[in-house]
């Protein structure tokens, strides 16, 4: 007896979901997704054809666990963010995330056309980081730094006048290298 794609991609979410901890809207996504990929995988079998031909041709509709097809920055809301890639809905897009695609935080900002600047996380999220920030005094501090940083480039370098030799050397002498002795002859 055959199984149906919905009990397969059923056990396949309860066992991501077991796994690691997911909300019920993430478990929903993960049925959806997981549900219309093994649908995929059928049709392709059905017509001998393979998966990826079959996906290349669908990416262009819309699918319904599909990434959202509108602006991707519309991708980044209030309360969550969506994964262009896959449609999962976090508070942030980690790194561990991300690399499951195969991507690094900087390659998904340049995929999908987002500053190199733009945080990958809810704007609530971001907001309550900069509170945070500003409540510890980051901004007064990296004006300081940056002022201390900016003052050692224009310095001009102290200029050394000539160093003596001490008696019984002929080579110059090279500040911040020290002489090895010579290996005594036998």
């Amino acid at each position: 007896m055959t199984r149906k794609l919905l009990e397969i991609a059923a056990e396949i979410a309860h066992a991501q979901a077991s796994v690691g901890q997911m909300s019920p809207d993430q478990i929903e996504l993960t049925l959806i997704k997981t549900f219309s990929i093994l649908q995929k995988m059928q049709t392709a079998e059905e017509k001998g054809i393979a998966v990826d031909s079959l996906a290349s041709a669908e990416d262009a509709a819309p699918t319904a666990a599909g990434a959202p097809t509108q602006d991707p920055k519309s991708s980044i809301q209030d309360d969550r963010i969506i994964c262009l890639e896959c449609g999962i809905q976090m508070r942030q897009l980690t790194t561990k995330h991300l690399g499951s695609h195969g991507l690094t935080p900087r390659d998904y900002k340049k995929k999908w056309g987002f500053s190199l600047k733009q945080p990958l996380s809810a704007k609530s999220l971001t907001k309550a980081r900069s509170r945070a920030a500003k409540k510890r005094g980051l901004p007064e501090n990296l004006v300081k730094f940056l002022e201390q940083k900016r003052q050692k480039q224009t310095a001009p370098e102290p200029f050394l006048t000539s160093v003596s030799e001490p008696q019984g050397e002929t080579s110059p002498v090279h500040i911040g290298r020290t002489r090895r002795p010579k290996a005594k002859q036998d």
